[in-house]
């Protein structure tokens, strides 16, 4: 049976990593904006997604999600948001080709603002400061003031995620994503001399390509070739935002997180009895959970009831942050815990958050060489397991940034400073993304072969 649910029930939960709002009729009087405002997203675009990651769960999809650590509102603007969407085209198009299944895609785009902290404030030259929590609530210069939470920021962060979605929108169907455009671009990638290793499945992809053509399935014939399915999501940390926008959906009777198609549950914000589960357990959004080290089997269990009652399948997506080195250990006892209950979930590997490391030259960087063998190790242990590793999750970015080091165009620790734009965490760049769609492309190749039945030999 459905529980009892009403989308202010969080408030009477134990809350962390959300900030004390300094006015409270200020916050009040956003709160009373952003309800009157349209939902961003639609109850039936959560319910497309969740039966494309139903797909997932069966084996029978892929799913990519990435994009910005967090959003920020003085790097926006229309080039930015049409390099991630292209470079997530391409890797899902070298992905579909290795998968030989569809790709669902899932940006971290608008509505990822908020960022949970390791500590509550932070200490420069001897002053201690309220942490940066993202544009939504607070801002990145570090003075008493700019360190105030804002609820205006709010009603701010609601216009560009609009104005985002408008254009992903437009994107997505109007031609951009054309599948031969787009492989044409990442052709351009694989032209060059460092990627030589990659141009066979390029190549490979460009020969599929021609012979449908040549069977007559072109882009104006087949519309499927000339668009894409597009979702958003972000975790869903600022509640009172969150709640703001969450709308009753009329067709059935059920609640939609109106800030994006699919919201998720950070590591640090999943206690059981916490105000975060508390919210998502009632909305009928696909739901992310992160599930790092600390997470036991019981909690997973006890969070699995609460946030999927009614074992749809794609309701729930398990992301995997262990840490290169660390997958063996954790990931086995999840997927057992999961198989013992039969619940259905789409497993995804998150292999950013737990390879974060200080470079020598003092910046905070991911190397790319961690950021594979995390995934490598989340593909051999679903193997060993005979579960499904259901895709991968980023954050990246379409811009040439050198935040993460490594990659065929080998960012150093020096090169570290030239173009780190990152507000919060490094991000992967466009080539070291699509470089890793390759490589990921490989392991979903083998794993596939390893997986599959034995044929019996007649005597």
């Amino acid at each position: 049976m459905t529980r009892p649910w009403s989308k202010s029930d969080w408030r009477t939960k134990p809350r962390i990593q959300m900030p004390d709002y300094v006015d409270a009729t200020a916050l009040a009087e956003v709160e009373a904006r952003l309800t009157q405002y349209p939902p961003l997203v639609f109850a039936g675009e959560a319910r497309a997604l969740k039966a494309q990651l139903g797909a997932v769960s069966r084996g029978e999809a892929f799913l990519l999600q990435g994009g910005d650590c967090a959003e920020s509102f003085g790097e926006f603007g229309a080039d930015l948001i049409r390099d991630t969407f292209k470079v997530m085209l391409q890797m899902a198009t070298v992905l579909t080709y290795g998968a030989k299944v569809p790709v669902v895609k899932v940006g971290r785009m608008a509505g990822q603002f908020a960022k949970p902290r390791s500590a509550a404030t932070e200490v420069k030259d001897g002053v201690e400061l309220p942490s940066y929590r993202g544009d939504i609530i607070n801002e990145l210069d570090f003075t008493p003031e700019a360190r105030i939470p804002n609820p205006d920021k709010m009603l701010r962060a609601y216009t560009q995620a609009a104005a985002t979605l408008n254009l992903l929108r437009a994107f997505s169907k109007g031609g951009f994503a054309d599948i031969h455009q787009v492989h044409s671009w990442t052709l351009g990638f694989t032209d060059r001399d460092e990627s030589e290793k990659y141009r066979t499945m390029a190549s490979r992809i460009a020969d599929a390509l021609d012979f449908m053509n040549a069977a007559g399935l072109t882009s104006e014939q087949n519309i499927e070739l000339a668009t894409v399915d597009f979702y958003t999501s972000h975790e869903a940390l600022l509640l009172e935002y969150e709640e703001a926008l969450c709308r009753l959906d009329s067709t059935s009777g059920k609640w939609l997180a109106g800030s994006g198609h699919m919201i998720w549950i950070g590591d640090r914000t999943r206690q059981p009895d916490g105000a975060h589960v508390a919210f998502c357990e009632g909305v009928q959004n696909p739901i992310g959970l992160k599930c790092g080290p600390s997470i036991s089997n019981e909690d997973l269990k006890v969070l699995i009831d609460k946030l999927n009652p009614e074992n749809e399948a794609g309701r729930l997506t398990l992301i995997a942050r262990f840490g290169a080195g660390n997958v063996g250990e954790h990931l086995p006892r999840l997927i057992r815990t999961v198989q013992e209950i039969g619940a259905n979930v789409v497993w995804s590997c998150d292999p950013m958050h737990g390879n974060t490391i200080k470079s020598a030259s003092g910046y905070k960087t991911r190397p790319f060489e961690s950021v594979l063998r995390e995934v490598q190790e989340f593909f051999a242990v679903h193997n060993a397991e005979g579960s499904h590793p259901g895709g991968v999750h980023f954050e990246m970015t379409g811009k040439d940034v050198t935040e993460c080091t490594g990659g065929v165009r080998a960012v150093t620790d020096e090169d570290l400073s030239s173009r780190y734009h990152t507000a919060c965490d490094p991000r992967l760049n466009a080539s070291q993304a699509l470089e890793l769609a390759f490589l990921v492309a490989e392991e979903i190749e083998r794993h596939r072969a390893g997986t599959a039945p034995v044929q019996a030999v007649s005597s």
